[in-house]
């Protein structure tokens, strides 16, 4: 009935000093991870033959500098708050 799609951002912090941080953004299709980013990889890769071409395509684009941004922000932005959990 449908298709279903998510994607799901992790940060993984392994030091307080910021330097250890590791971004994952994951994107999945009918419960299938197709593409995702990982910080460490700096570029997208896909998992699926639609993941590679979306791979493909967001590693030329603006799309990879969004998600390297992304990492700034989002999760060292975010480390205050996880340290202090």
């Amino acid at each position: 009935d449908g298709y279903f799609e998510h994607s799901v951002v992790e940060c993984r912090y392994s030091s307080k000093d910021l330097q250890g941080i590791e971004m994952i953004d994951s994107y999945y299709f009918n419960k299938v991870e197709d593409v995702r980013f990982n910080s460490t990889v700096g570029k997208y890769v896909g998992y699926t033959e639609q993941g590679v071409y979306y791979a493909e395509a967001w590693n030329k684009g603006p799309e990879l500098a969004g998600e390297l941004g992304e990492l700034e922000r989002f999760c060292k932005g975010n480390a205050a708050i996880y340290y202090s959990a």
